[in-house]
């Protein structure tokens, strides 16, 4: 049995939500600033739209983005770069489709800060940047954690995009949910059906996690 996939998930997973933990936070914190309704709609809807786009579909605008013969592209490719039908492709596709999910956990958790604690940090006469990190992130966090978890289990499932642009090279590409995919088109249930179990163990052990963090943040409410 081939083992490769699960460390290639993983490794993809791990490396995926780091740029979108940090990148989901900022973009939240950039849509929650931003006064006009409309400019916050519209650019709600771009940052949310790989979530409900089929992922075949953001698979092939990356490929229009990162494909050898397109200007990005061939300029990485000068650089040394090759980012097509390589394992980075798959940690490209998996911060592609999970962003929104934490794009919009956070961006809800900052919402419903009391915004007189932000007044009270100003009054104060702190920074809007000591107040993020001080005031707003501490009071979101068990909502942004949540919508990082969340994040970090859509990245590990990844699929449609991922087989798009990364293909699904054995020991270089295939990821568990391409493994699950190859071993039952090729008929080893057997595979198949382990890749399934670890991939079952993986997103019920981050239910729970979630869950622990949705209680912890419904008891902070409930303190107050």
């Amino acid at each position: 049995m081939d083992w490769s996939p699960i460390w290639i998930s993983a490794k993809t997973a791990c490396t995926a939500i780091l740029f979108t933990f940090f990148l989901g936070i900022a973009a939240a914190r950039w849509a929650v600033s931003i006064r006009s309704e409309k400019v916050k709609a519209i650019l709600d809807g771009i940052l949310t739209m790989p979530m409900v786009l089929p992922p075949t579909v953001a698979g092939f605008f990356l490929l229009l983005i990162f494909g050898k013969k397109r200007p990005f592209g061939i300029l990485l490719g000068n650089l040394g770069i090759q980012v097509v039908f390589n394992w980075c492709a798959t940690v490209i596709a998996a911060v592609a489709i999970s962003f929104p999910l934490m794009y919009r956990s956070a961006r809800g958790a900052f919402e419903q800060v009391d915004e007189n604690l932000i007044y009270a940090g100003r009054t104060l006469g702190m920074s809007e940047r000591r107040i993020f990190w001080h005031v707003l992130m501490p009071e979101a966090l068990p909502g942004v954690l949540s919508g990082g978890i969340l994040a970090f289990a859509r990245g590990l499932g990844e699929f449609g995009a991922t087989a798009m642009i990364a293909g699904n090279i054995a020991g270089k590409t295939r990821t568990l949910p391409l493994a699950v995919y190859s071993a039952v088109a090729g008929g080893n249930m057997t595979d198949a059906a382990i890749y399934v179990v670890i991939l079952v163990i993986f997103s019920f052990a981050i239910i729970v996690m979630m869950n622990i963090f949705a209680n912890r943040r419904r008891s902070r409410r409930g303190r107050r």
